[in-house]
């Protein structure tokens, strides 16, 4: 057994099978609990030597186990599988005398586990073969068997035909139907180039096989139509229609399938729609279509958004009703759905096709057909009273319109800090188990109000009892080793690079040296790259003097703890603050101070604040006098215009390339904050250029940086800007994430907060657009909306070039539709003049004069006067939807044309 030991130590993975065919059962058993002595031994090594005894550890384990279980249960271990290859081998050769059926049962013990099959496939598959059961048919290994057949063509440089592969592999007949089971299909099968006639592509490889008769083709049919029906991923779809449409199905195959076809046609994506579309169209050229199907698939079909679905239904009914009109009854209803769509382009398709077959139509048909023509645009009206005369009736009166916009986000107060010690630990529990606690990552907003409430109960009960506290937090928090450590350099590290509570739980546990807390204590102006990085900054001074606070013990509170959700600080509370630190002899810290500054709003409103604060006598109260009578932003900002060359992929030299242009805010010098503010706060007074650079920071959740600067929403907008425009230009996913939380600070928006929403409205990225709407939103709520100056900033982008139109219309399409139609004509009014000038109509203009049309159309005109260049537009003659759209716009304007 000392041999196997030090074979195993030694890494001699080809010595392992002999050594254990020396052992008997209980020579095993003593080997088994060595060697698991050993494994945990192993955790603890270097990674060389780890890797290097990896394979014999491995190896070992599985020939020494008795127990079908726990030998699986081995051989599933995370910590013995090494990122090369298993040694299969090896491991089946130990296992080689064992029983067929319990080295079966090892087999399928591990196929039911997804991160054993996941490293472990072609050991299971040996497994199979040394016992001769069937393979298993798991999810799993299912997924596993995908995987591995996919990639197979692309391990050796010569690539291999997928078809020769599936060809020899034992178990297709069993595995395939198993594969479309799956809840999803592997990555590895859907990437396709459905054009392309690639043999190492499933799309190619299966319907050669059903040639050869090795795939049944049937089976493979109705899997594939199945999967379709399922719905799923797009590129999941994109699979099975390509196979679809590789197989050629006959025309009896497509005839089987009727109700499948309508059930694709009505709830599929887009292209599976479109070619279920193709294949009811050829079955109703061959009169497999009934009519009653028909007009159930129309019914779902014409509800689409998909404009070229719904135009070409329209086009299969009108073909429907040309063979057989009287067919009208059943089917000019459900083509009287459109008149509702949004587009009035097919409105008019369907209108004219009632128009059509109306004859044949009986009277409770025109009746019905009559009703449903109310809902046409008012640009299509004058037609429906040519075609229906008395039996359309009068529209009644309208109602006044009225504004529909959310209600304005309420300031909310915080709460105080936890007031008993068992309520603290559960907070700080909370906050040191979740990434919240630093302010970065994705997924839901930052709770500022939990960090700060928090952060000063933990100042609160060092004041009152330290040890208690300390006690408390170390029973609660055992086992996290970035708190209860001893004090390193890695941990140090970690604490350094940190913005999170957990510096001051580990300086509290021990877990950080009062000297390294006054090391890390900034005593030097920091060299920061953009303001996200700033803000942080500031955030790490407080931590780490907070830190120091709670081994002092002296602090009684916190001052810069905010009054709102927002980090608004209310001035009073500020002086009340103060005056007990006054009272108790305290001296405030420079970050909690500072901070404290930053918080609370200015102006002449608290003048009285200003007053009761320069009565306290001491510095900081003057401090904060001044403060607050300074009715002055954090730091000014004008419009900066940033030009860059781009050029080609390739050719940085050769060519000049082509100028990009964007436009930003720089903010300018804060003399005060270099003089009143410690060094951490500098960077925010310094003057600042924008850059074309994308920081970092730009997938962060921003409401640590609002909350640093609650009364600066113009400030803080343009230093957000470069990340935000970047975002916008090259289309970059999370850049708007600031939007929203910007439109609800309770601070002026000016020209940065408009420009960076108008980049918002024109991203690419609709969740995205959706931050942005709902900033517009926000801000219209809480009439800070300058809907005149959002449109000028978007007519700019859309001017210089980054912005599309179509985007842009997408956004206010949007914001309409929750019934913001006034708020969003006024800022379509704003853009559309200059796109209406340009003596070619940019792509996208109809779009957005589509929704400005159906704005008008529900609240009236925003103003007296015309839109310009509108009716040179409208009287332009043709049938392109720029100038129906406009003649529609132009239409609904002048009707309703009245004072805003």
């Amino acid at each position: 057994m000392k041999d196997l030991l030090t074979a195993v130590r030694e890494g001699h993975v080809k010595d392992v099978p002999g050594l254990l065919a020396g052992l008997d059962r209980a020579g095993l058993r003593s080997a088994l609990a060595e060697l698991k002595q050993l494994r945990k031994e192993a955790r603890g090594w270097h990674w060389n030597e780890r890797e290097r005894s990896r394979d014999a550890l491995f190896v070992a384990g599985a020939g020494c186990h008795t127990g079908a279980a726990a030998c699986a249960t081995w051989l599933a271990g995370r910590d013995l599988m090494a990122w090369r290859r298993i040694p299969v081998t090896r491991v089946v050769e130990v296992l080689a005398d064992r029983d067929p059926a319990w080295v079966a049962d090892v087999a399928h013990r591990l196929a039911a586990r997804p991160a054993a099959v996941e490293s472990a496939y072609e050991l299971i598959v040996g497994l199979v073969k040394l016992a001769g059961c069937p393979v298993p048919t798991t999810d799993a290994f299912v997924r596993g068997w995908a995987e591995h057949v996919s990639s197979a063509p692309w391990e050796t440089r010569k690539t291999r035909p997928l078809t020769d592969i599936l060809r020899a592999d034992p178990y297709l007949p069993v595995l395939l139907p198993r594969v479309f089971e799956l809840p999803e299909l592997p990555p590895q099968m859907t990437w396709i180039e459905e054009t392309a006639m690639n043999p190492c592509q499933w799309p190619v490889a299966l319907p050669a096989l059903v040639e050869e008769g090795l795939i049944e083709r049937t089976a493979l049919v109705d899997m594939c139509i199945a999967r379709l029906l399922r719905g799923g991923k797009p590129a999941e779809q994109r699979l099975c229609l390509a196979l679809v449409r590789r197989l050629e199905l006959t025309e009896r195959e497509e005839a089987g399938h009727l109700t499948d076809w309508a059930a694709m046609a009505a709830d599929g994506i887009s292209t599976v729609a479109g070619h279920a579309q193709e294949v009811l169209g050829r079955m109703h050229e061959r009169g497999e279509l009934p009519v009653r199907s028909l007009v159930e698939v129309s019914g779902s079909v014409l509800f689409r958004t998909e404009k070229k679905l719904v135009r070409s239904q329209l086009v299969l009914i009108g073909k429907a009703l040309r063979r057989d009109p009287s067919a009208a009854d059943e089917l000019l209803p459900v083509v009287a759905e459109v008149f509702g769509h949004e587009d009035i382009g097919l409105q008019e398709r369907a209108l004219k096709l009632v128009t059509r077959y109306l004859p044949s139509a009986g009277d409770a048909a025109r009746e019905e057909l009559a009703l449903s023509a109310e809902q046409l645009s008012p640009v299509h009206q004058a037609a429906a009273s040519e075609v229906f005369g008395d039996l359309l009736s009068e529209r009644p009166t309208a109602e006044p319109y009225e504004e529909v916009l959310p209600i304005p986000p309420a300031p909310r107060p915080v709460a105080p800090a936890p007031a008993t010690l068992p309520e603290l630990v559960e907070e700080v529990t909370l906050l040191t188990g979740d990434l919240r606690s630093g302010f970065g990552g994705s997924g839901a907003p930052f709770d500022v109000s939990a960090f700060e409430r928090t952060l000063d109960g933990l100042v609160r009960h060092a004041h009152t009892d330290r040890t208690a506290l300390g006690n408390a937090l170390r029973e609660a928090l055992t086992g996290r080793w970035r708190i209860d450590s001893e004090p390193s350099p890695h941990l140090r590290r970690w604490l350094i690079s940190h913005s999170g509570i957990e510096i001051v739980v580990a300086t509290l546990l021990g877990g950080e040296s009062a000297r390294a807390v006054a090391a890390g204590r900034p005593s030097r102006k920091p060299d920061w790259r953009c303001a996200h990085a700033a803000l942080d900054g500031i955030r790490k001074a407080r931590l780490w003097e907070a830190a120091d606070a709670v081994l002092d013990g002296k602090v009684p509170f916190l001052l810069a703890v905010p009054t709102s959700h927002t980090g608004s600080l209310d001035p009073a509370v500020l002086v009340d603050r103060l005056r007990a630190y006054q009272r108790l002899g305290v001296q405030p810290g420079d970050a909690d101070f500072g901070q404290a500054l930053l918080r609370v709003p200015r102006g002449e409103t608290h003048h009285g604040a200003a007053a009761a604060a320069a009565a306290l006598g001491t510095t900081e109260g003057d401090r904060l006098a001044a403060w607050l009578r300074a009715d002055e932003p954090l730091a000014r900002v004008h419009r900066f215009d940033l030009k860059r060359r781009t050029h080609a992929a390739g050719d940085l030299v050769s060519t000049p390339g082509t100028w990009t242009h964007r436009v930003l805010m720089a903010s300018e010098e804060r003399p005060f904050i270099q003089r009143e503010l410690p060094r951490p706060f500098h960077w925010l007074g310094e003057p600042h250029t924008p850059t074309h650079h994308l920081c970092h920071h730009w997938g962060e959740r921003p409401e640590g940086w609002t909350s640093s600067l609650p009364q600066d929403a113009e400030t803080l907008a343009a230093w957000m800007l470069p990340n935000i425009s970047i975002g916008m230009a090259e289309e970059i996913r999370d850049t708007m994430r600031p939007l929203p939380a910007l439109a609800e600070l309770d601070a002026p928006a000016g020209e940065a907060v408009h420009l960076a929403v108008a980049y918002g409205l024109a991203c690419r990225h609709h969740e995205d657009r959706l931050l942005a709407v709902d900033a517009l939103l926000i801000l219209a709520a809480r009439h800070r909306l300058d809907a005149a100056l959002l449109g000028e900033q978007l007519a700019v982008l859309l001017e210089l070039g980054p912005a599309k139109p179509n985007r842009v219309a997408e956004s206010a399409r949007t914001a309409a539709t929750t019934g913001a139609y006034r708020t969003t004509l006024s800022v379509l009014a704003a853009v559309l003049p200059g796109l209406l000038a340009r003596r070619k109509a940019p792509r996208g203009l109809s779009d957005l004069l589509a929704v400005a049309a159906e704005c008008a159309e529900h609240c009236g005109a925003v103003r007296v006067e015309p839109i310009p260049g509108l009716a040179e537009t409208a009287a332009r003659g043709g049938s392109s939807q720029l100038v129906r759209q406009a003649m529609r716009l132009k239409t609904a304007w002048d009707q309703k044309a009245g004072p805003a």
